[in-house]
């Protein structure tokens, strides 16, 4: 992802409905886990990482990108300019890793997941967001820097051959999957989705996302996937 691009994301992060979704993510995933330590991987501008400090945890962020570290810093967040593939962080040193939506952006997938279980405490565990499917490939992941989007199998592999347990992997922004689908449908130039949205339909959208907590829609093909695994 490119400066212009970050740039564009760090205005709408706040209210943007996909933002505030994935936030709401974070927060249900983790509330039940005792806080301690945390690193949060590929951070961008470093809205999740504030989610995991306001339950308590010590958690600084990791960002790949100038632009999204300067901008995660000037916002008070504790963060280091730093690699996925080679993380500046201790062994077994931390109670969680997080990293949402930035795996697909890395070339060497199977470095990021090695130095997640390295990182991590034994009981450590790890919460990692991406996008799914390669059949909703379009413009919007060129424009994004996506190298791949995951298949459930591939996700899974990626995990447990980096020596972790997985406790749960599920799909998520299953109900608005057809609507990705068919705007994406034949779109090749790069050309982000990430712009403003009317406010009621922005609402909606937010709405569509909260719905699938009591929808039995986990196993369904969705927008993303999200793993929860732990270091044995």
């Amino acid at each position: 992802m490119d400066a212009e691009e970050i740039a564009r994301s760090a205005a709408l992060e706040r209210k943007h409905w996909w933002y505030a979704a994935r936030r709401a993510l974070v927060r249900r995933t983790v509330r039940d886990w005792p806080a301690g330590r945390a690193v949060d991987v590929g951070c961008g501008m470093g809205g999740n990482t504030v989610v995991l400090r306001e339950m308590g945890w010590q958690a600084i962020g990791v960002e790949y990108t100038s632009t999204g570290a300067d901008i995660a810093a000037s916002r008070g967040i504790p963060v280091v300019q730093g690699d996925g593939r080679a993380l500046p962080v201790a062994d077994a040193s931390v109670d969680l890793v997080m990293s949402t939506d930035a795996w697909e952006h890395i070339d060497d997938d199977v470095a990021v997941a090695a130095e997640t279980a390295r990182v991590l405490r034994p009981g450590g565990r790890v919460l990692v967001a991406v996008p799914a499917g390669m059949a909703l490939w379009s413009g919007h992941d060129v424009a994004l820097g996506h190298v791949r989007r995951y298949e459930r199998d591939q996700l899974a592999d990626l995990v447990r051959g980096a020596g972790l347990v997985i406790d749960d992997l599920w799909s998520w922004n299953v109900l608005l999957r057809p609507v990705v689908r068919a705007r994406r449908r034949n779109k090749d130039a790069p050309e982000s989705e990430m712009e403003a949205v009317n406010p009621v339909l922005n609402a909606g959208l937010r709405a569509a996302v909260g719905m699938e907590r009591v929808l039995p829609l986990k196993r369904l093909p969705g927008v993303s996937l999200v793993v929860v695994a732990h270091k044995p």
